[in-house]
């Protein structure tokens, strides 16, 4: 059976919510977590949750969300390398963690690794359109990239789309601030003709009003602007219903309305709920790295151990490997 090594340490929650989340994907998914962390208080939360059928590796230390990304691998005794580690030996098939952001991802590059053929792994997101979806990638694990990074993260994302959502031919494009060609500043200018040049559906720049029209099904960015642009649209998703909640308020027609309308903005609320996605996944690493928000529930733990796991069924890597052999110009380097 599929294991999935689970931080337990990591979050605003932990253990309590990580823990229970792990239970629910046991219960509802049949999906097997190996929990990780401090093992007394991992165990007080299964005996009050009258449950005993997961396995738990001790971990003494933790890394905490205010340390140098970097210090987790110093910290060889903290949950979350240890949970790499059982990745790395083989003893589990994929990482979910709600902890320290950038540790996760030094984790997932230097301790779990890149698969061969690509040397730097990026996080994406697939964002709701009024046709679906809109992978936008990368969104925060490379900072500072060169075209040919930016070319690689094209494969990556054609292969989320084509694989996970099931989009034939996706349609690829670059984040730019026109959709000229030429238009952007000398990394979109310079990844342009690589990826015009590659076997990709690459349609040519992506306008920043295109990631949520379905215009694109991939869109290619450096993780410095990615960031930026998750970080403002998953804050604009809560400041609407925000705002909608307030207008409700003000007069009685506006409740009569809104209680009319309550199934659909249940709906709306559902789209932009992290909980219900359960994480982001870091991309090109040699097994599943699903990076969860700190502020993670039980269900958001359950959806990310899910997540985890379609990425496996889906045979991934396999196909991201043949993909970068297949659709990229063979005298690309990176």
């Amino acid at each position: 059976m599929t294991k999935i090594a689970v931080d337990c340490m990591g979050g605003d929650y932990a253990p309590e919510e990580i823990v229970k989340g792990c239970i629910l994907a046991y219960k509802d998914l049949g999906l097997e977590s190996i929990l990780v962390g401090d093992e007394e208080k991992i165990r007080q939360v299964l005996e009050r949750e009258k449950f005993d059928g997961l396995q738990v590796v001790h971990a003494e230390d933790v890394v905490q969300m205010h340390e140098a990304p970097s210090n987790v691998l110093r910290k060889k005794n903290s949950s979350l390398y240890v949970a790499g580690m059982l990745v790395r030996e083989g003893k589990a098939d994929g990482l979910v963690s709600a902890g320290n952001t950038g540790a996760v991802l030094t984790v997932g590059k230097f301790v779990i690794g890149s698969i061969p053929d690509l040397e730097r792994p990026a996080i994406a997101v697939a964002l709701p359109n009024p046709k679906g979806k809109t992978v936008l990638i990368d969104v925060g694990a490379n900072v500072d990239c060169k075209p040919s990074h930016l070319l690689h993260f094209a494969v990556i994302g054609h292969t989320h789309a084509e694989e996970i959502l099931g989009i034939k031919n996706p349609r690829v494009g670059i984040l730019s601030i026109g959709e000229e060609e030429g238009k952007g500043n000398e990394l979109v200018k310079e990844t342009y003709p690589l990826l015009k040049a590659s076997k990709l559906n690459f349609l040519g720049n992506a306008e920043g009003r295109d990631i949520y029209a379905g215009t694109f099904d991939v869109i290619v960015c450096d993780g410095f602007v990615g960031n930026v642009v998750l970080k403002a649209s998953e804050s604009l998703g809560f400041a609407v219903l925000q705002m909608i909640k307030e207008e409700v308020q003000k007069s009685f027609l506006a409740k009569i309305g809104a209680l009319l309308m309550k199934p659909t903005l249940n709906n709306f609320k559902k789209k932009a709920d992290f909980a219900e996605y359960g994480g982001i996944p870091l991309l090109g690493a040699k097994k599943p790295v699903i990076i969860t928000h700190g502020r993670a529930n039980a269900k958001a733990i359950k959806n990310a151990i899910r997540v985890a796991n379609e990425f496996l069924t889906h045979h991934f890597n396999e196909r991201l490997s043949e993909n970068l052999k297949k659709l990229l110009p063979q005298e690309v380097k990176v």
